[in-house]
């Protein structure tokens, strides 16, 4: 039992939903918790337990989920909050995540990648929300070598080079950085709501961390997803519909992609070393492999050069000895 249980009755008692019982759901990376509510009338909503003490905030939530819900899009509704104590309740939209529904229906993948790319079409044609955070290249620059710190531990100057190297390469993005990105766009935060119409046919999840940034950087994320292998075929003709339904070069495009992808690839395998490390998740190590996959194919892509032969010289292939020795350091280091 959560000593948070009581707080959360308390709420739910102040509520519409007063009655309702209360069965968990699955959580994310975060210190956040989620619970599912089933009202004894019929119908159902999701708690969002955010606990301010463990650096969680419901604001951001807020403001996104109003912004993308006024975009015609399908985030989840705010249904009550208690923004102090760190208590939403939110609709429901059910539990057919993409990476649910294409294993149980795969002739549908095609369908569901088309609408999560004709999603970010529509978004990105939209003025994004008033004061978001810039995801600049000093900061994606700083994020990409969070390897050097987690993955493999090397001396300060060489992680300094690597940090200047990725940011001389994101300085030469073509497409400017002006577009609400949600930064974790992929199969399990993506819900299908086939009763829907257009792009809100994609259910929204965990979009509370988004910034200003390229509009090729959510594309990335839905199409070199960390967690479940989306076939080439899938990720060329999504890209191609991007482009096509953007009006976009598509030779800067793709350039733009691939150093996009490098940086939040490079990123991604820092986290998941950190979050076993730190944070005891070992689980995360075995995603490792995927998502350097994708990075070795962005890295092939000649305007990145510099940053390959920092990353193919210093940071190890994740084959069987390097995982397990991550491994062998979980929940050792509880540095922030």
């Amino acid at each position: 039992m959560s000593d948070r249980d009581p707080l959360i009755e308390t709420f739910i008692e102040g509520t519409d939903w007063k009655g309702a019982t209360v069965a968990p759901l699955a959580g994310d990376a975060s210190n956040r918790r989620y619970l599912r509510l089933t009202h004894p009338e019929g119908g159902s909503a999701v708690l969002m337990d955010a606990p301010l003490e463990k650096g969680e905030d419901t604001a951001p939530f807020i403001r996104i989920a109003e912004y993308l819900t006024a975009q015609g899009l399908s985030a989840p509704r705010i249904l009550a909050r208690d923004e102090a104590l760190g208590f939403l309740l939110l609709e429901d939209l059910g539990d057919d995540l993409f990476a649910r529904v294409i294993p149980r229906e795969p002739n549908l993948e095609n369908s569901l990648y088309s609408a999560a790319t004709d999603l970010l079409v529509q978004l990105h044609a939209a003025p994004p929300a008033e004061g978001l955070a810039a995801y600049d290249p000093p900061l994606m620059a700083d994020l990409a070598a969070l390897p050097f710190d987690w993955y493999a531990k090397v001396e300060p100057g060489l992680r300094r080079a690597f940090a200047q190297a990725m940011q001389s390469t994101l300085e030469g993005l073509h497409g400017a950085s002006d577009v609400l990105i949600q930064r974790d766009y992929h199969a399990e935060n993506l819900l299908w709501l086939p009763e829907r119409k257009g792009a809100a046919r994609v259910g929204l999840l965990d979009f509370q961390d988004a910034m200003l940034g390229h509009r090729a950087y959510d594309l990335v994320s839905l199409l070199q997803d960390a967690r479940r292998d989306v076939p080439p075929r899938i990720e060329e003709a999504m890209i191609d519909r991007y482009i096509d339904q953007s009006g976009l070069d598509p030779m800067r495009f793709r350039a733009d992609y691939n150093r996009l992808g490098a940086q939040r690839n490079l990123r991604i395998v820092g986290v998941f070393a950190r979050l076993c490390i730190r944070d005891g998740k070992a689980h995360y190590v075995d995603l490792i492999p995927r998502v350097w996959g994708h990075l070795m194919r962005n890295l092939e892509d000649p305007a990145l050069a510099d940053v390959a032969t920092l990353v193919r010289g210093h940071l190890p292939v994740p084959n069987t000895a390097t995982l397990q020795r991550l491994k062998d350091q979980c929940a050792t280091n509880q540095t922030p």
